[in-house]
């Protein structure tokens, strides 16, 4: 295949991917389902660690709509990085397939080859499963009550850098392009979702985090229409700030107070929410929900440890995370009563014990056990 024709292909399936979010399903209605399943998967590293503190808090936590059939917990096996390789899939189909009969996904981190591992180059289970499932707004809270910070970002999730981040054109040992996409339904149904947050809590502020002023046909575009958006919601502030401003003002303590709801390119968003929840504690205490048409994925915001699990302490990752996007599936259902319940349990747990992640202080054993005592 010539250059331009790889190139041609990739205008092709991006064309035609716009074309099926026109008829992307609506967002179901989980108060009139007879029952919900969450399918659960651990991932790899410290995953099954954290996954297993979540399970047990939430089959305590929901003890009465499992017995009753209400809410399934479906564990979901096989996405592995070793599973991925020896199929060479980077989410086997049959994992696929059973997580398409969930009706929401809580999953622990998974880990993706990297330069250098001696690995086939697999694409990111996350990016795979944002693209299959359309799960196109990444919503990250980070709340830090003696700063007066609540923030919330609302990360693009399927288009960006990473939509086409195992399509590179390697030309040779001098010249390699990577692509970024930008669409007009992608970025605007994003930035819905951002301003009714907004209106619904209180005509909260939104600013707008881009780098314009260089990308100008993908980030001018994304800039434009955030905008064009913000014109229905007249009631709402809203500002824009480019990427490295926004870094440097999230640690601002006389401005960052000031920011509440954040839309983001998909690149931008990973990094900035990261440096977000440092802030708040570590990427340990944050959850991170994917949220799509038909489908939702809840999941921690860190990755698999695989330094922990080398050095023989993988049971001191903190479950914090994962339980606390549990928090935020829960609320996703219309759950808020179970949801305040687990998050009260999990701040008591952040305040009373010590998880550095180094194999000192507190397990998540007993983290575990902190949280069901106060559940």
């Amino acid at each position: 295949m010539t250059y331009a024709e790889h190139f041609a292909k990739i205008i092709e399936d991006q064309i035609a991917r716009v074309e099926r979010l026109k008829s992307s399903p609506a967002m179901p209605d989980f108060s009139a389902m007879d029952k919900i399943v969450i399918g659960t998967i651990d991932g790899d590293g410290i995953g099954p660690i954290i996954m297993d503190s979540c399970r047990s808090i939430l089959e305590k936590l929901l003890a009465d709509e499992i017995a009753a059939g209400k809410i399934e917990l479906r564990k979901i096996d096989g996405l592995t990085l070793e599973n991925r390789i020896a199929k060479m899939e980077t989410v086997p189909a049959d994992v696929l397939a059973a997580i398409k009969e969930c009706d929401l996904l809580l999953k622990g981190p998974t880990t993706t080859p990297g330069k250098g591992d001696d690995l086939p180059n697999i694409e990111s289970a996350n990016v795979t499963l944002r693209r299959e499932l359309d799960l196109f707004a990444n919503v990250r809270p980070v709340v830090i009550p003696e700063k007066n910070i609540d923030w919330i970002f609302y990360r693009e999730n399927t288009e960006g850098e990473y939509a086409l981040g195992s399509r590179v054109i390697y030309i040779n040992d001098d010249i390699s392009i990577d692509f970024k996409v930008t669409t007009t339904i992608g970025t605007t149904r994003l930035a819905r979702a951002a301003f009714e947050y907004a209106k619904n809590n209180g005509n909260k502020n939104v600013s707008i985090v881009t780098k314009a002023n260089i990308m100008k046909k993908t980030d001018g575009k994304f800039l434009s229409l955030c905008y064009d958006v913000a014109r229905d919601y007249p009631d709402i502030k809203t500002d824009d700030w480019y990427v490295d401003i926004m870094a440097a003002n999230l640690v601002n303590d006389q401005i960052n107070s000031n920011f509440n709801v954040v839309i983001l390119p998909n690149l931008y968003g990973d990094i900035i929410t990261d440096e977000a929840a440092q802030l708040q504690g570590g990427v340990g205490t944050a959850g991170s929900a994917n949220i799509g048409s038909r489908y939702a994925m809840f999941e921690a915001i860190h990755g698999s440890a695989p330094r922990m699990m080398e050095e023989g302490i993988g049971e001191y990752a903190n479950p914090a995370s994962i339980n606390r996007a549990a928090v935020m599936m829960l609320r996703h259902i219309g759950m808020t009563d179970s949801a305040a319940r687990l998050e009260a349990a999990l701040d008591a747990a952040q305040e009373a014990l010590d998880m550095p992640g180094d194999g000192t202080g507190n397990t998540a054993a007993e983290f575990t056990d902190f949280v069901l005592g106060r559940l």
